[in-house]
C-alpha cells in the first residue's frame, strides 16, 4: 500500500482540539516522538500545556474557532511566543466514521505540518477589547428599541394611538403624553395646548382623540417597567460610550477624518474600527477585506449549476 506524503512547512507542530472542559493537544515533528495529551480547561491546565509545549520546542499551534472555547487557551499560548494559528473549522473536516478527540487533534496536526492550513484573522487585544464594547453597545441599543416597540405595542393593547396620528413616537412630544399616561394621568385638551406645536402633522383634536384609551392599572405597571428599564439601559450605553471614546482617544485625528465621509456618524466609525483595525496591511487587496467582511460570498458549483451560498456575517 502506497503511503501519500507532503513536504513539510513546519518543523515541530501542534494540533490542538477544543471543548468546554478539556482540550486535546497532538505534538509531532523533526526530531520529536508523536505524542497526545489531554488537558483541562482550568488555567493552571492551559498553563501546563504551554510548558508541555515549549519544553518540545513547538513553534506553531494550530486549533477551531470552537464557539468562544478557543479563546482562553489563545490567550494562555500566544503571549508565550508560539505562533498560534485559528482556523476554519470547515477547512479540517476529519474522515467520517473514524472521528474521535485524538485523530481530530493528530489530523490538525498533520494538516499543520504539511502547510495545509490558513490562519484566521485574529486582531490584536487592545482590538478585540474595543470589539467586545462595541458589539455589547450594540445588543444594549437593540435591546432598547425593542422595548420602546414593547412599549408601543401596549399602547395600541389600551387603544392609545399616537402611532396613528405621529410619524415619530419618539419625539418630545410623544414621550411627554407617554411620560404623561405612564404616571397613570388622563390626558386632557389642558396637557395636549402643553406639549403641542405648529411643526407637528396632527391636529390637537386628533392628538387629543389619540390619547383617551382604556388604560388599566396593568398597563400602567408594565410601562412603567419597561421605561425603567430603558433608562437603566440607556445608562448604561452611555457608560461604554464614554470607555470606547477613552480607548479611541490616540486615535482622533484619524476618526475625523474618517467622520468626513458622508453616511459615517460617531457610532459608525467607532464599530468601523473596533471591526476590521486601522492596521490596512492586514488585508493584501480591498477584495479580501470584502472578503472577511462577507460582501462577496464564495463560490459553489457543482456540475455546471451554480448553488446558493450565504453571506458568513449576516
Amino acid at each position: 500500500m502506497n503511503t501519500v506524503t507532503f513536504p513539510s512547512f513546519v518543523s515541530r507542530g501542534c494540533g490542538i482540539d477544543i471543548h468546554k472542559k478539556v482540550v486535546v493537544a497532538t505534538i509531532n515533528g523533526e526530531g520529536i516522538r508523536k505524542e497526545t495529551r489531554e488537558f483541562n480547561t482550568f488555567t493552571s491546565s492551559l498553563t501546563a500545556l504551554k510548558d508541555w509545549l515549549l519544553a518540545n520546542e513547538i513553534t506553531h499551534v494550530a486549533m477551531e474557532s470552537t464557539g468562544v472555547y478557543w479563546k482562553p487557551v489563545y490567550n494562555v499560548l500566544d503571549p508565550s511566543g508560539l505562533t498560534v494559528w485559528i482556523v476554519n473549522a470547515r477547512h479540517i473536516k476529519y474522515v467520517p466514521g473514524h472521528k474521535t478527540d485524538k485523530a481530530d487533534s493528530a489530523w490538525i496536526c498533520k494538516l499543520l505540518l504539511a502547510g495545509l492550513l490558513k490562519p484566521s484573522y485574529i486582531p490584536a487585544r487592545e482590538q478585540r477589547e474595543l470589539r467586545d464594547l462595541t458589539r455589547y453597545r450594540t445588543k444594549l441599543i437593540q435591546h432598547i428599541f425593542s422595548e420602546k416597540n414593547r412599549t408601543m405595542r401596549i399602547l395600541e393593547d389600551c387603544n392609545i394611538k399616537l402611532s396613528s396620528v405621529l410619524c415619530d413616537t419618539s419625539g418630545v412630544t410623544a414621550t411627554k403624553l407617554i411620560d404623561m399616561i405612564c404616571a397613570g394621568k388622563s390626558i386632557t385638551m389642558a396637557d395636549i395646548e402643553q406639549v403641542y406645536h405648529g411643526k407637528l402633522s396632527a391636529s390637537k383634536e386628533d392628538l387629543y382623540e389619540s390619547c383617551n384609551g382604556l388604560v388599566e392599572e396593568h398597563h400602567i405597571y408594565m410601562l412603567g417597567i419597561i421605561r425603567q428599564d430603558i433608562e437603566q439601559t440607556e445608562q448604561i450605553v452611555m457608560k461604554l460610550n464614554e470607555r470606547i471614546k477613552k480607548m479611541l482617544s490616540v486615535y482622533e485625528n484619524v476618526l475625523e477624518l474618517l467622520k468626513k465621509i458622508p453616511g459615517l456618524s460617531t457610532k459608525t466609525v467607532e464599530d468601523l474600527v473596533s471591526e476590521i483595525g486601522l492596521d490596512m496591511s492586514t488585508f493584501p487587496t480591498e477584495k479580501h477585506l470584502a472578503s472577511w467582511v462577507g460582501m462577496c460570498p464564495g463560490n459553489n458549483e457543482s456540475a455546471g449549476k451554480k448553488k446558493r451560498t450565504h453571506n458568513p456575517r449576516q
